[in-house]
């Protein structure tokens, strides 16, 4: 098929459809690079459930047709009403995508459950249900009834896909089972609790009082849940060697390459890597012609290691905390906050495109500060006493405590800096960067993966001190540390494209290139009409990968050490 915009978009609606009716379907949008699989189309619609298998499209640039849409109805209305969905929110990338998923197997029990059966005890099991907008909640998985038990630890684990980059709001609920039914309805309610994957992952045990409703708590009753990433982190390096193999080509030296099959379940044949210590390589026809045949060559395994690769999960869930800094552009270029057309302006509903941005991604790295304490910093702004132009001022102008309480302590501290500041310039990014380069290199010393640090700095316009601030990232990139831009407004952004590296290394002018790629940006434009959550989930998603990368380039195991646990 073609592959213009409008046919590619018809393809989606007619994949829409089809799949509305539960059909397999293979999308193919000829000569274009990206291949997505089942994983990355349930991640990329995160409201719908999509059979395993049940859908594939291979191929095409899917950030000219995809929209973050809740449901597949919202696209197909979309795509009726002519919106052309060029330059969208949402990008969908296979090796993005695929990488920061993982499954998480949950682990639930509960103490002094409610006692609703006249002459024993309650037969508990708990569901697992997981937000799908709207203020719907859809059932994920439930756990096994336990009869006559009011302290059940259940058997059956709830298993959950894991996205870091989204804010996965999970609700559990008890029921005292009485019937055989499915349905929960006519079970009786012994309490629950909402809380985030985020914040289970991010606690060695979550433990929470159960509610009938919110602020009525479910008698003395508990429930306590713990996490464990389904995974074989074990890693087979292999060094072979070959030795008289047959020649092959008949003006010069094979070209030999070797191949290790194992067949699954299914029967289908699966590359893959085995390890005898040494083996002989047989022909099958020239051994059957060849009276005194005896090989065509020999391989030598040379060496075998099995080594234990970690996720972003293991240190994670092994105690590594994720410190969250805000940097904010008040330089004035932005406007008077006081007129509609600042970017600064906080609109009657309370927001502006700073606010969105804070929200959007401090909403996800919260769950992984145990203390909920984050520094947020102004720069280019000229701030009282002295009136001096500041690049790195605290927004609660507390410089020896800098820390806000949660992500509306540092929305509170934005409101009420506001009228208190004069906005002025330059737009200089190397102070706050190099601030919290020290902090992450005091980490450093510590010589284990205890804290990674995420930056996210929030911009209207072009850069004033490129040369530093390309140094100061050059620094930053050998130490446990992310920085995220966020540009807004309608600026030209050529310099924050430059400093994301992902057209080549980032080099400092001195020409040392960074140890690795640590910057994210993303123009909040592109957001404006996509779903809050959508702006976190471009933006975080390479941190997983960056943490991991960091902390293997560095030698650094998790904290607490993984238990080993097969699919």
């Amino acid at each position: 098929m073609s592959d213009s915009p409008t046919k590619s978009l018809q393809c989606l609606l007619n994949w829409c459809v089809l799949f509305q009716r539960s059909m397999a379907v293979v999308i193919r949008l000829q000569g274009l690079p990206i291949v997505a699989g089942t994983m990355d189309i349930r991640h990329f619609f995160s409201g719908l459930t999509i059979p395993d298998g049940g859908v594939h499209i291979v191929g095409g640039e899917l950030v000219w047709i995809f929209h973050g849409m809740k449901t597949c109805w919202l696209v197909v209305h979309t795509l009726i009403c002519g919106c052309v969905l060029k330059s969208t929110a949402l990008s969908l990338s296979h090796d993005q995508m695929a990488a920061c998923v993982s499954r998480v197997e949950l682990s639930v029990s509960c103490r002094s459950l409610l006692d609703r059966d006249l002459g024993s005890r309650s037969d508990p099991l708990c569901v697992l249900l997981q937000d799908a907008g709207g203020g719907r909640w859809a059932e994920l998985d439930r756990t096994e009834k336990i009869k006559n038990c009011q302290d059940p630890e259940f058997c059956k684990k709830l298993v959950v896909d894991y996205y870091f980059e989204k804010v996965q709001k999970l609700k559990f609920g008890v029921y005292d089972i009485d019937n055989k039914s499915f349905d929960l309805n006519d079970d009786d309610y012994l309490g629950g609790v909402e809380c985030t994957l985020g914040q289970v992952v991010s606690s060695s045990v979550f433990t929470r009082a159960l509610e009938l409703k919110q602020g009525k708590p479910a008698g003395k009753g508990t429930i306590t849940i713990s996490a464990e990433e389904i995974k074989d982190t074990r890693v087979v390096y292999l060094e072979i060697e070959a030795q008289n193999l047959d020649k092959k080509d008949f003006l010069g030296k094979s070209d030999p390459f070797l191949e290790f099959y194992k067949q699954s379940d299914a029967g289908t044949w699966q590359l893959v890597y085995r390890s005898e210590v040494e083996y002989e390589c047989i022909h099958p026809e020239k051994k059957q012609k060849k009276k005194h045949y005896k090989n065509s060559g020999i391989i030598r395994i040379k060496s075998c290691k099995i080594e234990t690769e970690y996720s972003f999960l293991d240190y994670v869930m092994g105690g590594c905390q994720i410190n969250f800094t805000v940097g904010v552009d008040f330089t004035a270029s932005n406007g008077d906050p006081k007129s509609p057309d600042s970017l600064h302006y906080i609109s009657p509903d309370g927001i502006n495109e700073y606010l969105s941005a804070i929200w959007s991604v401090g909403s996800v790295v919260q769950d992984y500060d145990t203390d909920k304490l984050f520094p947020a910093f102004g720069f280019g702004a000229q701030v009282p006493p002295s009136w001096q132009v500041s690049h790195e001022f605290a927004l609660n102008f507390n410089p020896s405590n800098p820390y806000c309480q949660g992500i509306q302590g540092i929305v509170d501290a934005y409101r009420q800096i506001l009228p208190q500041i004069q906005l002025y310039g330059p737009t200089n990014f190397s102070p706050i960067i190099n601030h919290v380069a020290r902090f992450a290199a005091h980490s450093l010393q510590q010589g284990t993966a205890a804290q990674y640090f995420i930056l996210l700095i929030i911009t209207d316009g072009e850069i004033t001190d490129l040369d530093q601030t390309r140094q100061a990232i050059v620094n930053a990139s050998k130490l446990p540390m992310s920085i995220i831009i966020v540009g807004v407004g309608e600026a030209d952004f050529k310099a924050m494209e430059f400093l994301d590296g992902d057209n080549g290394v980032l080099k400092s002018v001195t020409g040392e290139p960074a140890a690795r790629d640590i910057v994210q940006f993303v123009p909040f434009r592109q957001f404006k009409n996509a779903p809050q959550e959508a702006l976190s989930q471009m933006v975080l998603a390479e941190v997983p990968k960056q943490l991991v990368s960091y902390y293997k380039w560095q030698g650094c195991p998790p904290l607490k050490l993984p238990e080993i646990k097969a699919m």
